[in-house]
């Protein structure tokens, strides 16, 4: 199969690509031209589209013009991409694009599924917007997954690998009241999860996030105990609220999503890691 990838030197692209290519597919990395947008070439003759571009939403402080490029980097680029795909005489099979958990916005303790609603706040209001921009593929006929993310832990980027540092020096702790819950997932199940959907018959939303989501303090903990490290002080909220500003901090490191995955684990994915214990020990030590 040739899939094509946007995103393919991110976080996740970098894992996803030689997983790909491991399992025998030719990988056509689709870049950006000198004037910044995706270069479309790479599309044609794709069997499948894996969609990852977009700039991290929290790289920045929330400035209106980073708010601006968070939006517009998911948004533009992926109607670009499903209205080109749409547009081709040999159409890709399948169209992966990727969304997050923000969708849901910031829930308490409700349980989250694919069926849940839309929730409010800024990440939401980028996630509906991001995954109506697929329409023009969905229109086509083309099968259109959208891959809700949560918290990826891995050691060479993401949210996680930021803390780590302070992890191994013993100075990791819960944030806030840690009573916030954290929809994870490992980042071999990540990739794993888009290798299986790319052959699964499974369209719409798809939570890619571990079966048992857990609550700040207790993906803490876990985190502390494959390090063997202690985790006793709390992070107060001022410091992610000093660091990103508070809109972000709220909507980043305080929104609460307790997200499981019924499509995936319905569809029959075999989780390699289906506890924040075995994620953690796997990808973090």
């Amino acid at each position: 199969m040739r899939v094509a990838v946007t995103g393919s030197h991110g976080f996740i692209g970098s894992a996803l690509v030689p997983a790909l290519e491991r399992d025998g597919h030719e990988v056509a990395r689709v870049l950006r031209n000198a004037d910044g947008n995706l270069d479309t070439d790479a599309l044609f003759g794709a069997d499948a589209v894996v969609h990852l571009a977009g700039v991290g939403v929290a790289d920045k402080r929330w400035t209106p013009e980073h708010k601006r490029q968070v939006l517009e980097s998911r948004t533009t680029g992926t109607t670009l991409v499903s209205e080109t795909i749409a547009r081709l005489g040999r159409k890709p099979r399948v169209f992966l694009s990727s969304s997050a958990v923000g969708y849901y916005g910031n829930r308490g303790d409700e349980v989250l599924t694919e069926e849940s609603s839309a929730g409010t706040g800024f990440l939401a209001e980028v996630c509906v917007q991001w995954e109506a921009a697929t329409a023009a593929a969905e229109e086509a006929g083309i099968r259109v997954a959208h891959l809700r993310t949560g918290i990826v832990v891995g050691r060479k980027g993401g949210a996680i690998a930021k803390t780590l540092p302070l992890f191994k020096l013993g100075l990791g702790g819960r944030l806030g009241s840690g009573r916030q819950y954290w929809s994870w997932i490992s980042l071999t199940d990540e990739i794993g999860a888009i290798r299986f959907l790319l052959d699964h018959e499974v369209s719409g939303p798809v939570n890619l996030t571990g079966p048992e989501p857990v609550t700040n303090a207790e993906f803490t903990k876990a985190v502390g105990r494959a390090l063997h490290r202690p985790t006793i002080v709390a992070v107060p909220k001022f410091a992610p609220r000093l660091l990103l500003g508070q809109e972000a901090a709220e909507a980043v490191a305080f929104a609460s999503q307790r997200a499981e995955p019924v499509v995936l684990s319905r569809a029959g994915y075999p989780f390699v890691h289906p506890t924040v214990d075995d994620a953690v020990r796997a990808e973090l030590t």
